[in-house]
């Protein structure tokens, strides 16, 4: 007979799969994180992990929907319709480090990413590629910030520089650092 979890039980085993795949994501890549590996690190048997998830592409699926979330709540907390350039540029710098942290999200020209999201139902692709594309647009629209330059154009100025994650461990300087100088001094070439 299979074991009935509390509430509060179902949440820390969730929280605790949800924290080794990220790792393990971070790590190792989707194609070699394994749900028996998940399954050790987090103390629960297989059978469990499917009481939670009917596959790993739907956890996986999940943290990725939830790091951008994540991403999205910072926007949000941080500009308001008086929001300035300088509060954008530190709500930018916030979801830069937030990004950082999670920078299996932006590898996704990586065989092992498009492995992933070649089993992912088409509606969840949209899903992801949607905020992928609009979330940082549609906070902006919601401030009195004005574009200087052509929309797309600024938005894909601040996409290249969140680009740097992907090679912020083979930089001569703190990835941190270099993104903070750069987002600094564009700010005002790309808003009025």
């Amino acid at each position: 007979m299979a074991k009935k979890f509390t509430e509060i039980e179902k949440e820390n085993i969730k929280n605790k799969i949800i924290s080794n795949c990220k790792d393990s994501w971070s790590n190792v890549g989707y194609k070699k994180t394994s749900v028996d590996e998940l399954c050790k690190k987090s103390g629960i048997s297989k059978g469990a992990f499917y009481l939670f998830y009917s596959s790993k592409e739907d956890l996986f699926f999940e943290i990725l929907i939830d790091v951008q979330k994540n991403l999205k709540k910072i926007m949000i907390n941080s500009l308001n319709i008086n929001s300035t350039k300088e509060d954008l540029s530190k709500m930018l710098k916030l979801v830069y480090r937030e990004y950082s942290k999670n920078n299996f999200i932006a590898e996704t020209n990586n065989p092992d990413f498009i492995s992933l999201m070649n089993k992912v139902p088409k509606d969840k692709l949209d899903e992801v590629d949607y905020r992928g594309k609009n979330d940082l647009r549609e906070e902006i629209k919601k401030t009195n910030l004005k574009f200087k330059i052509e929309e797309d154009k600024g938005l894909a100025v601040i996409g290249v520089l969140f680009s740097m994650v992907l090679d912020k461990n083979e930089m001569i300087f703190d990835h941190l650092e270099v993104f903070d100088f750069m987002i600094d001094n564009l700010i005002n070439d790309i808003f009025e």
